[in-house]
């Protein structure tokens, strides 16, 4: 499969500190290039673990006899490593958002660039997609989610134009789409008002954030005393919950004082990372991208 170069490779695995005979966790495998430096820096007794629900990304897969690749939904890792007999693990990577695959298969529907089916599903076998939620969801939700996950602050008429414009005909495709929302699309801001659309219905559709709080959730339990947290963001909504998760444990609030007055909290935190001019000129993808790394305490 055609997958771009992967996102701060080098300071995302430098930044797991590898042993040679450690455990580690790829939760989103993708095209396979960050779990292939893990192991290329793995010795012959470490092992690797990771975890796509993207059938796409099963092609590939590694020939590696300390890889593991599991086709589930990384909200899932804690269970299915007890299954791997893998309680505790030294270190975890999570390169989050959509793949460059993802959005450069035109029918997978994660594109503004072309006219596809409203699709939006990192697991082709989900039942919710963007074409359920654009024709299906009341006007009130429709609302809220371009609001809370799109930022935009006219969500309330965008969703009104939707319900609209549905009630002669469903809406399909992408283009449709755009064509339903052109006056609120000025020439000069289109590409990123639809960017914003778009996202907002892609988090729905894969429950983006809920995911992600789900499995930072786990990585308490998960990680061994200094184990490493390695994550790469893509927009606000994603780093907020990593940076505030980092800090306290919480997504929201402060956390609990212990007797003597000292926070408790479940992390040490590292510097925030981004990519250098170099790869973003190279790779374009990375121009938005957020590195935090965390060591267990």
């Amino acid at each position: 499969m055609s997958y771009h170069n992967p996102v701060l490779l080098t300071e995302s695995i430098d930044g797991l500190e590898i042993e040679p005979n450690g455990i580690y966790v790829d939760v989103t495998f993708g095209g396979g290039g960050h779990s292939k430096e893990i192991l290329r820096r793995l010795g012959p007794e470490g092992r690797l673990f990771a975890f796509d629900q993207d059938e796409d990304a099963l092609l590939n897969t590694i020939d590696d006899d300390r890889f593991v690749l599991i086709h589930e939904n990384f909200r899932y890792a804690s269970r299915f490593l007890r299954f791997y007999g893998v309680k505790k693990v030294d270190g975890i990577l999570a390169d989050l958002g959509v793949s460059s695959h993802q959005f450069d298969v035109a029918e997978r529907g994660f594109s503004t660039r072309f006219d596809a089916e409203l699709d939006m599903r990192m697991h082709q076998k989900a039942k919710k997609s963007a074409y359920k939620i654009i024709n299906q969801y009341s006007e009130k939700r429709l609302g809220e989610i371009l609001f809370m996950y799109g930022e935009l602050r006219n969500s309330k008429a965008l969703a009104k134009e939707i319900v609209e414009s549905r009630k002669n005909e469903p809406i399909k495709t992408s283009f449709q789409l755009k064509e339903v929302l052109k006056r609120f699309l000025p020439n000069s801001k289109e590409h990123k008002i639809l960017a914003q659309i778009f996202q907002a219905i892609r988090i729905e559709v894969n429950e983006e954030l809920d995911v992600l709080k789900e499995f930072l959730l786990q990585t308490q339990d998960l990680l061994e005393e200094g184990g490493k947290l390695s994550v790469i963001s893509y927009h606000s909504l994603e780093d907020r919950l990593v940076k505030r998760y980092i800090r306290s444990g919480l997504f929201e609030g402060e956390p609990e004082k212990d007797f003597y007055g000292n926070y408790s909290v479940p992390f040490k935190k590292g510097k925030l990372i981004v990519p250098s001019a170099k790869e973003i000129k190279e790779n374009n993808r990375a121009r938005s991208a957020k590195l935090r790394i965390a060591t267990k305490l």
